[in-house]
């Protein structure tokens, strides 16, 4: 590994930690790291959750170094913007639960990248933007995609169009985070939602999170009724469902195999 991401695994949930000091921001490196780290933890089948959180106290991604873009060429814009939604729409494709432990400030990319998770904590102190237009780009990596359907479109229009920047509370309030915890431990928090993300069938947890994000997609409700019938029945050749109903009658945890 390059340095810029660190990878652990504690049981069956894998920490990733954006490690770029001062603000942990992307490089191109770091983010076909990024990718490749996702893509072999899809292949794993020994984890279930994913935890990605900043190095330090006071960044979790202040997003892109805008020294990659001075010069305004514009294949270096073309390049890094491709890895960037390479990289954030293969970590929203992650099969399992994604948890990002937001423990400062995530600014443009470093935001991009926790929205790109399935839940987001976030710490007392941490702020939140989408700054692009302000310096004449904009978020190329999910960010007018992923925003306006967790916190509406008159709050994304703010954020992205007006320049504002949120703090926790107000994070909070319009659903951009799930819960704000003090300083220092969104990451013990992230890891507790983790474990209780691993006490379910991680096959069953991968065709829920489908059928969820699939109502992104502009389906009919009824396509998403049928949805929902297939992917339950397709469980039914699964070692999991097995495991999971016999352990209920016989008044034990379950073994989970994710097959």
């Amino acid at each position: 590994m390059s340095g810029l991401l660190k990878l652990e695994k504690q049981n069956h949930i894998a920490i990733l930690t954006i490690a770029n000091p001062p603000a942990n921001t992307w490089t191109a490196d770091s983010l076909k790291e990024l990718t490749d780290i996702v893509e072999r933890l899809n292949e794993d089948r020994d984890v279930y959750a994913l935890v990605v959180t900043g190095e330090g106290h006071k960044f979790f991604s202040a997003g892109a170094d805008l020294n990659a873009f001075a010069d305004g060429d514009v294949g270096n814009a073309s390049h890094m913007a491709q890895l960037f939604g390479r990289a954030f729409e293969t970590l929203v494709n992650f099969r399992g639960v994604a948890i990002a432990a937001v423990n400062g400030y995530a600014m443009g990319g470093g935001l991009e990248c926790a929205l790109a998770c399935d839940i987001r904590i976030a710490e007392e102190h941490a702020q939140m933007a989408l700054p692009e237009p302000g310096v004449g780009l904009l978020p190329c990596a999910g960010g007018t995609q992923n925003l306006p359907w967790l916190v509406g479109e008159g709050w994304a229009k703010r954020l992205i169009l007006c320049g504002e920047r949120v703090k926790a509370d107000k994070a909070l309030a319009i659903g951009l985070v799930e819960e704000i915890v003090p300083k220092g431990e969104s990451l013990q928090k992230a890891l507790a939602l983790a474990e209780g993300a691993c006490g379910q069938s991680p096959s069953a947890i991968s065709r829920c999170k489908r059928l969820v994000m699939s109502a992104r997609e502009g389906r009919s409700h009824s396509d998403g009724w049928r949805m929902e019938r297939e992917l339950f029945v397709e469980l039914f050749s699964t070692e999991d469902q097995r495991e999971g109903v016999n352990a209920f009658l016989e008044k034990r945890r379950p073994e989970w195999k994710n097959r």
